[in-house]
């Protein structure tokens, strides 16, 4: 035991940093979803298709590269967007079941059939208008 008696105080202090450091690790791994009424954003989609196909999501669903969905980093999973090619005006309206792009700089990972749908396939990227849908 220390000299001034302060060893109960020490043990508390040593608790506390523990448990705050705790709290910080567990909020760091939390979702930091968004509101998606009002989300519109701009920036370059790519798509995922046949390597990725029957996997599981981030949501826990098995991808589909022919259903009309999407990988987004924040948006909350059943989310509905509609994504606009900028080049060509063409549009789809995706669900987010996954989280992505994991690519820096990519604002949303398309499925194959929705780049197909806004003209993206063969270019594979595309500046894209994501625009979030009110059920």
């Amino acid at each position: 035991m220390p000299a001034n008696g302060h060893t109960g105080a020490f043990e508390l202090l040593k608790r506390s940093l523990g448990t705050l450091a705790l709290f910080s690790l567990l909020a760091g791994c939390a979702s930091h979803d968004i509101d998606p009424r009002g989300y519109d954003q701009t920036g370059t989609a790519s798509y995922y298709g046949s390597r990725h196909h029957g996997k599981r999501t981030a949501s826990g669903e098995p991808f589909n590269q022919h259903g009309l969905t999407a990988a987004h980093r924040s948006l909350p999973f059943g989310t509905r967007v509609r994504v606009t090619n900028m080049s060509n005006q063409r549009s789809v309206v995706v669900r987010i079941n996954d989280r992505g792009p994991h690519t820096r700089g990519r604002l949303i990972d398309l499925s194959r059939a929705a780049a197909e749908k806004i003209g993206m396939l063969r270019s594979g990227t595309a500046r894209v208008r994501v625009q979030g849908l009110s059920d």
